[in-house]
């Protein structure tokens, strides 16, 4: 019985390309796309690893060092550091509550609902991620003008392209059991929500905000390169300046902010999940 099931064509390992395995034509695109941007590309590797560019990477890395640690300009990057932080911040939270609010009439709370307002909310979803933070805080500089508030602004914006369609992706996936037997008793719909799909959803849509957090940290230090405020616009004045001891200080308090906030949002999401 043992040498039948051994030799049968059953056990045998599938193969590792078969003509009708979507999943296997995609991976070949991918790799056919991969190779041909190499190819498009003017990689001049043999200069990017040569000695001499080995030498002045080495003279560029050099000029960092000391960082300048004097009271004066610390106490001045502690101060880009915490805007930053706000920036992040207020940023996510306004993000989360716009796509809280986006996410409903993008996302089809049961089977039998029409959702007519699904598909243009979510191409307003779409345009609001599309736009880079960078692009959104230099247009908005316009009408904000230099400092935080533009870039608190770009971040929201585009930050709630991404946790709007996030949110609409994890309500659609809840259990729609307990929704189904609220309708069944006629209860409203925006009871049933708030009763039966939320609660099923909230550690979900607390993870997503959580993580886009994180990405808003690093966000929000290079925005102020435009002028938004924060760490980075000290970053872009004083490498503008070629102040390399005043710029390491700059990228060590940039490391050690985003370290911080990874290390806080994943402690949160773990007590979360337990």
């Amino acid at each position: 019985m043992n040498r039948q099931a051994a030799n049968s064509p059953h056990s045998l390992p599938p193969r590792l390309f078969d003509a009708r395995c979507r999943a296997c034509w995609y991976a070949l695109g991918i790799v056919l796309l991969v190779l041909a941007s190499f190819l498009s590309l003017d990689l001049k590797w043999g200069e990017f690893l040569s000695l001499e560019a080995a030498r002045s990477m080495g003279r560029f890395i050099g000029e960092f060092f000391p960082p300048d640690l004097s009271p004066e300009f610390t106490r001045k990057v502690l101060l880009g550091a915490w805007e930053t932080l706000a920036m992040s911040a207020l940023g996510t939270l306004l993000a989360a509550a716009a796509g809280l609010a986006l996410a409903l009439p993008a996302s089809r709370l049961h089977a039998g609902q029409r959702a007519l307002a699904r598909s243009p909310t979510r191409w307003l979803l779409n345009a609001l991620r599309s736009i880079p933070e960078l692009v959104w805080a230099a247009l908005l500089l316009i009408s904000a003008g230099l400092g935080p508030f533009a870039g608190t602004l770009a971040l929201a914006l585009h930050t709630t392209g991404v946790l709007g369609r996030l949110f609409a992706e994890a309500i659609e996936n809840a259990p729609s059991g307990p929704g189904d037997a609220l309708r069944a008793q006629g209860v409203p719909q925006g009871r049933v929500f708030l009763y039966a799909t939320l609660p099923q959803v909230v550690p979900q849509l607390l993870s997503y905000t959580l993580y886009r957090w994180e990405n808003n940290i690093r966000a929000a230090a290079v925005l102020g390169v435009v002028g938004a405020g924060g760490l980075g616009q000290l970053l872009a004045f004083h490498m503008g300046l070629f102040q390399m001891g005043k710029t390491s200080t700059i990228l060590g308090a940039m490391l050690l902010l985003v370290a911080m906030v990874d290390s806080l949002s994943y402690a949160s999401r773990r007590w979360m999940t337990r």
